[in-house]
């Protein structure tokens, strides 16, 4: 009976996001305090749901009696549907301080809460076809998000992120057709769940499906040369963007990565092929050159969106290196960079909100006016960088030493590219923190008379996650354990 809770964590954000639209609240308090309820809500079920997961599965919806939509919660899924669980209530809380001047907020809050639970469907997902479902459920939910300012670039930044989305749906949906066509079984399946007597003769055939495919689910993940709609998206209000760079859209494509190579096609048949290795160099230049444009780009949240680029080909690293030691890395740089980039770009938010400065060169000054909010995306920073003690640094060397343990060319090549990240991305993050701290003696203060941190609806995020980003680094076992559990029910 349990298996109905997975029902109810899908449906229960998106129905009562529906609902903000029909009900007469009041005040914009009682809309707020509507929104938070149900998320935190959602976040329980969810949680009750990781810690004693049901047994079977759950169809909600049968096109035929192998094509259904139905739900599944395994380790891999728990993952991604943790990352979510933690971070949404938080967003949202975030977003009503915010927000607090929007002339929209009822439709802003109806798409924020239907994303909650579209993206959980993703997480819950027990096969390729429910994936896809909501995969591009998502992309309808969040379109409304990204042109909610309605300015030219916001109309420009959300065509662009629906041609991308739209070309990678239909890559994906070739390499769907020919899983169900092809597979053993329609549920996703530790291994591969292809009839490889039907593989046998035609395997240059599967591996450019398997190719075709993994670029149409990595445009969500922005791998090169798929990655411009996201610095584009900066244009929709922080929260928006922190979640897209963060926690929904960007690590659904990498979670659904995860799942076509080790639950559809399968290891076995795919390492040391041609597909895998083309794939490996496409992330590996990647890596690379999302930190070039961070170090180049001036605009503040763009910045930031060039690297997550960066990062997410980190996950795609690992993924695509396919050994037990790499997908644990992948893993937890799934979760690490999820809090330490929301806290960035909630930080960037709070400078927006709070002086409507946009540009690197002027926050010159803002850390001695908004010291909370710099110190905490310092720690966020320096996190990214990899600095030891702080959750970035046990992502990136699970990375590293899954990179270093397949004695691969191309292991050591994305090892290289690590590295380069790493010294760019001290260059292009701690830069901000340097001008915002140390704007030299012929500085006015004056230009900054009026601003100051945002209120504690916008900090308790932020503290929240700086927290998060030092238990992570300082206690890695507590992560370490449970992904690794992970990896072993994949493997």
């Amino acid at each position: 009976m349990s298996n109905i809770y997975l029902v109810v964590a899908v449906l229960l954000p998106v129905i009562s996001g529906a609902l903000i639209r029909a009900i007469p609240f009041k005040s914009r308090k009682a809309l707020t305090i509507y929104t938070e309820f149900f998320a935190v809500l959602t976040s329980a079920v969810v949680i009750m749901l990781i810690l004693n997961p049901p047994s079977n599965g759950i169809v909600i919806f049968s096109f035929t009696r192998d094509l259904t939509i139905s739900l599944f919660l395994d380790r891999t899924g728990s993952a991604f549907a943790l990352i979510v669980s933690l971070l949404w209530p938080f967003a949202c809380l975030y977003a009503f301080e915010y927000m607090e001047n929007a002339l929209r907020p009822r439709m802003f809050f109806t798409f924020f809460l239907a994303a909650y639970g579209v993206t959980l469907g993703i997480a819950f997902a027990e096969d390729i076809v429910t994936m896809y479902f909501f995969y591009e459920m998502l992309t309808l939910v969040t379109i409304p998000l990204v042109i909610y300012e309605l300015s030219k670039e916001a109309v420009a930044a959300t065509l662009k992120y629906m041609y991308f989305s739209l070309g990678g749906a239909a890559f994906a949906f070739i390499g769907m057709i020919f899983i169900v066509t092809c597979g053993i079984t329609p549920n996703f399946t530790a291994g591969g769940m292809l009839d490889m007597s039907r593989v046998t003769g035609h395997e240059n055939l599967f591996l450019i499906i398997y190719f075709i495919s993994f670029c149409g689910f990595s445009v969500k993940a922005a791998m090169f040369p798929f990655s411009s709609w996201l610095p584009s998206a900066g244009v929709a209000p922080t929260p928006v963007t922190a979640l897209l760079h963060a926690v929904a859209v960007v690590k659904a494509g990498a979670f659904a990565t995860i799942r076509l190579t080790y639950f559809c096609f399968g290891t076995d048949f795919l390492y040391g092929s041609w597909a895998q290795n083309v794939l490996l160099v496409m992330a590996i230049f990647t890596i690379v050159y999302g930190c070039s444009r961070a170090l180049k780009e001036q605009h503040f949240k763009r910045r930031l969106a060039y690297s997550t680029v960066s990062n997410l080909s980190y996950i795609l690293f690992g993924v695509l290196l396919m050994t037990p030691a790499s997908l644990t890395g992948a893993f937890a740089h799934m979760i690490c960079h999820a809090f330490m980039k929301i806290c960035c770009f909630f930080c960037a938010g709070a400078v927006i909100h709070k002086s409507r400065r946009t540009l690197v060169p002027e926050l010159r000054g803002m850390g001695m006016v908004m010291p909370k909010t710099f110190i905490i995306f310092t720690i966020s920073s320096m996190a990214l960088m990899g600095v030891p003690g702080l959750a970035g640094f046990v992502s990136k060397w699970n990375i590293a030493k899954g990179a270093a343990e397949s004695g691969t060319i191309l292991g050591y090549a994305g090892l290289g590219a690590l590295l380069v990240s790493a010294l760019l991305t001290a260059i292009y993050m701690m830069s901000i923190s340097v001008k915002a701290f140390f704007p030299g003696r012929e500085f006015d203060y004056e230009t900054l008379k009026g601003i100051k941190d945002p209120g504690w609806k916008m900090m308790l995020p932020l503290i929240c996650f700086a927290c998060v980003i030092f238990v992570l680094g300082l206690c890695p076992n507590i992560l370490g354990s449970y992904l690794e559990s992970v990896t072993e029910s994949i493997f």
